[in-house]
């Protein structure tokens, strides 16, 4: 769950979004690469930033979401340890999470697993087969971490909540020059070079702002603000786990708090628009509309400067028939991210639409050539494991769900 851009023109663009890690939050922009052009003259309050990371330990420590079970380690022994070589073990743990004589794990959006609970029940989220992976994969002597990548904009609408997710995989190398990435997901469009390499502590973080935001969503505030507080006490700088805390707090009624954490959230991380977004609606609700409109404008500025913003328009625009509108939204994402397959396929659509084949064949082709030529690029759900020759630049990202209240 974390930043994705969910504009009040988007509104009408729901599709459910492959659940990977989870957020609470007022959600709008994405790109890591650009920071939001604001200055909220934010100081720490250490009186209250005390009353919220209030814990001096782990308050979960009998959950361990990589923890193996005598079966699974059983399983890993007879089925994936017996055949040499870091490669060809990790082409067996995909038979055995995958495959239909094995586990045939299935996706669903509607729980985050420990790696014991995905194996018993056969299912998951992202986080929580990489939950399962990553564990099995290190139990069968496979170097294996978790790795966020960010998704192209979209959200859905979950106990009068909109939910905004990001993607979580795994990825480890063979040596210097070789290594691998696995996922688990139905066909989702990830941004491309957007993938960072995340430590345990993180995704521990992660799993503990997923049980908040399915707390949220199932009505039990209290709760939420637990797991939320247990997230930040393992990640203090967890900018999703602020903002969700903070969404949780303004259900409650704790406007002080609330505020706070939606500021935490945007210090942490500055390209965070769901906080700002949130902070937006929270000052227009509190009266201070000067304020809120300063917020909202930075929001268009960033927006403006978001490559998925205008892709994002650009769809809406080509469902609508607005050819005109379309065209200009998707050559406006591709001047400013020249990189992504994605927005070469949708201008080429525009043409076709148009009667411009030839050109719409050489935006396709451009495309093709960019996929060919960086491996980092991620293929849909038939690639759930990929083979990489050579090593990519990681660029930051953050997964999880981000909810947005209307």
């Amino acid at each position: 769950m974390f930043q994705e851009l969910l504009p009040v023109q988007l509104r009408a663009m729901t599709r459910t979004l492959l659940m990977s890690v989870v957020i609470v939050v007022l959600l709008v922009g994405l790109s890591a690469c650009r920071t939001i052009d604001l200055e909220p003259g934010f100081a720490r309050n250490e009186s209250i930033h005390d009353q919220i990371i209030d814990q001096t330990e782990d308050l979960f420590p009998e959950i361990d979401p990589l923890l193996l079970s005598e079966e699974i380690k059983q399983l890993v022994d007879e089925h994936v340890r017996p055949y040499p070589g870091e490669e060809t073990r990790v082409e067996r743990l995909q038979e055995i999470l995958y495959g239909e004589e094995y586990l045939d794990l299935q996706y669903t959006d509607e729980r985050t697993h420990t790696a014991i609970e995905a194996f018993e029940l056969q299912e998951g989220n992202c986080l929580s087969a990489m939950n399962l992976y990553v564990a099995m994969a290190r139990y069968a002597g496979v170097d294996a971490n978790f790795q966020t990548v960010e998704v192209q904009p979209s959200w859905d609408r979950r106990g009068g909540l909109l939910v905004l997710s990001k993607h979580i995989n795994a990825t480890g190398r063979f040596n210097v020059q070789r290594r691998y990435v696995v996922d688990f997901t139905p066909e989702i469009a990830l941004q491309q070079l957007t993938a960072s390499v995340v430590s345990d502590q993180y995704a521990r973080g992660l799993y503990f702002n997923n049980l908040g935001v399915e707390a949220m969503i199932a009505g039990d505030l209290e709760q939420a603000v637990i797991y939320f507080k247990n997230a930040l006490f393992l990640e203090s700088n967890l900018s999703i786990a602020w903002n969700n805390i903070g969404a949780a707090y303004n259900r409650l009624g704790n406007k002080e708090f609330a505020e706070y954490s939606y500021q935490m959230a945007f210090n942490a991380d500055n390209t965070n628009a769901t906080a700002i977004n949130n902070l937006a609606k929270f000052y227009r609700l509190s009266g201070n509309i000067e304020l809120a409109q300063e917020y909202a404008l930075a929001i268009e500025r960033f927006n403006n400067r978001n490559p998925y913003f205008h892709y994002a328009r650009g769809q809406v625009a080509f469902n609508e028939s607005d050819l005109d509108q379309a065209q200009t939204s998707f050559s406006r994402a591709l001047r400013l991210k020249e990189e992504e397959p994605d927005f070469y396929l949708a201008l080429a659509d525009v043409y076709d639409a148009r009667g411009y084949e030839i050109r719409a064949n050489e935006l396709r082709l451009s495309a093709q050539n960019l996929i060919v030529r960086n491996s980092e690029i991620y293929q849909p759900s038939d690639q759930k494991l990929r083979i990489l020759d050579s090593s990519q630049i990681l660029r930051d990202g953050a997964p999880g769900i981000s909810i947005r209240f209307d």
